[in-house]
């Protein structure tokens, strides 16, 4: 573990890392494959790197939900050859299914029960030939914005641990900013894939609604925001998991994404709004996306900023109401689940957040048919705008990254509400059209802390948005923990 505490000019820099000379160094995930097919390293040297690194920094950064250590080793040995991501290490989130993993959903109000297989998504995942290390923390149920549970702990970011790491991917987010691994699994419901890329540093594109193959537990849900995706370092490696998992599970519904691995030529129409549908976005932070915009600008784009939020008033109290409905329908099964063959669940191990939202859900069952009528005809709205626009850059959130305790699931249900609605105001209405949008690491903080900017885009057009990163990549390299 190498830990960086120094000032540079104003920033005060405070992180940690498990960067070193070893089998992984400071390739990402590509590099890796590069790396094996040349034989310049072995599938069970990367994986050794990945053990020796994850408990270097787990002790700090509290991103550990189960480890498989063991088993990895055992699957290390074992012939990749034929799978492009063959032999890489990697985490999957503490919600999915995964053969001989316990899948505890962020809680620790049951005892640990191994799945007795794979679900739909862990055997996408790892027919692509990624060898896991177990399991990655995230926030109860995935309902708060950061993991700070109180028994468990909170998951810190590596680039000050005085910070949360976002969430619900928490510990994915932590772990591949802090080189553990060069790519890890994350889900998305409300920002939880790009609240940890923001958080992090990192690289994190919840794609179109179905793109991506979806357990049947999270298929329930009347409108279905959640979708699978991943968090890395580098575009070309997001480019590269779609690419691969687009040859496994292709929605023809949707347009192929195909092998992006450059900028796009056509120069795109591209909204700016710093504008949410509820409260203000802080100064700096604005100042921030005009920056990126004047960025595209520079490129070539048409750029035009939108005074206009993208969503109407009402949208932030139905999201709110449709999330408190899902915390209710969680409840309920938590409660029936001995008597179906379940584990016992001791409800009062349950974290106070967890609780106050299902009750809040329970006192508006009754509005719910509206609430999900409202959300979706967000859709027509949405659909509209991008008949005007090719892409939309925001902010990815609100504010800066707090520090451990702000989202303290064991605070005021309603006080964590107000904070997590005002900071990740841009985000849900994604989930709800079906969008795709991708965080990138493109600012910092005067703190030196990274700051995330998200480019969304009409359903299916995932392709442009990696076009887009690619090109802001080259023109404004991210800033890696190693060198902050």
């Amino acid at each position: 573990m190498v830990r960086i505490s120094a000032p540079i000019g104003s920033r005060q820099v405070n992180a940690v890392h498990a960067f070193r000379d070893d089998a992984l160094g400071e390739l990402d995930a590509v590099g890796i494959v590069a790396a094996l097919q040349a034989r310049q390293v072995s599938v069970p040297e990367v994986v050794e790197a990945a053990i020796t690194r994850t408990e270097a920094v787990n002790p700090i950064l509290n991103g550990l939900a189960f480890e498989t250590f063991d088993r990895a080793r055992a699957r290390a040995g074992e012939s990749h050859a034929e799978r492009f991501f063959g032999g890489v290490p990697s985490f999957l989130k503490d919600c999915e299914a995964v053969a001989g993993m316990p899948t505890m959903a962020g809680s620790d109000a049951w005892e640990p029960q191994p799945a007795s297989a794979d679900g739909e998504f862990a055997r996408a995942y790892l027919a692509m030939g990624m060898v896991p290390l177990g399991l990655t923390r995230m926030s109860e149920f995935g309902f708060n914005a950061a993991t700070e549970h109180p028994r468990l702990g909170a998951v810190r970011t590596p680039w000050n641990p005085e910070h949360t790491a976002g969430g619900s991917s928490s510990g994915s987010g932590a772990f591949v900013a802090a080189g553990v691994v060069p790519i890890a699994q994350g889900n998305d419901a409300g920002g939880s894939i790009r609240i940890p890329a923001s958080c992090n540093g990192l690289v994190g594109l919840k794609p179109s609604r179905g793109r991506l193959p979806m357990d049947k537990q999270m298929r329930r849900l009347p409108i279905g925001p959640i979708e699978n995706g991943v968090l890395t370092r580098s575009v070309r490696d997001t480019a590269a998991f779609y690419r691969e998992a687009e040859r496994l599970h292709h929605n023809r519904k949707l347009p192929a994404i195909g092998d992006v691995s450059a900028p796009g030529r056509a120069r795109l129409r591209i909204a700016v709004c710093t504008q949410p549908g509820v409260g203000t976005c802080s100064s700096g932070i604005s100042e921030l996306a005009l920056k990126t915009a004047a960025v595209l600008e520079e490129l070539g784009h048409r750029v035009e900023q939108v005074d206009q939020p993208l969503v109407p008033a009402s949208f932030a109290d139905d999201y709110l109401l449709f999330c408190s409905y899902c915390a209710y329908f969680v409840m309920a099964q938590v409660r029936v689940s001995r008597y179906v063959g379940g584990p016992a669940v001791d409800s009062d191990k349950l974290d106070n957040f967890t609780r106050g939202l299902a009750q809040l859900g329970g006192r508006n069952l009754h509005r719910m048919p509206r609430v999900i009528d409202r959300l979706k005809r967000l859709r027509r709205r949405s659909a509209g705008f991008f008949n005007d626009y090719d892409a939309v850059l925001t902010p990815t959130l609100n504010r800066e990254t707090p520090r451990v305790g702000y989202f303290d699931p064991t605070a005021d249900c309603q006080r964590v509400i107000d904070r997590l609605t005002d900071w990740v105001v841009f985000l849900p209405q994604y989930n709800i059209t079906g969008e795709p949008s991708i965080s990138l690491p493109l600012a910092e903080s005067g703190a030196g802390m990274p700051v995330g900017m998200m480019l969304a885009a009409d359903i299916g057009q995932e392709a442009r948005l990696l076009e887009l990163a690619y090109e802001l990549e080259e023109a404004q390299p991210w800033r890696q923990i190693q060198s902050a």
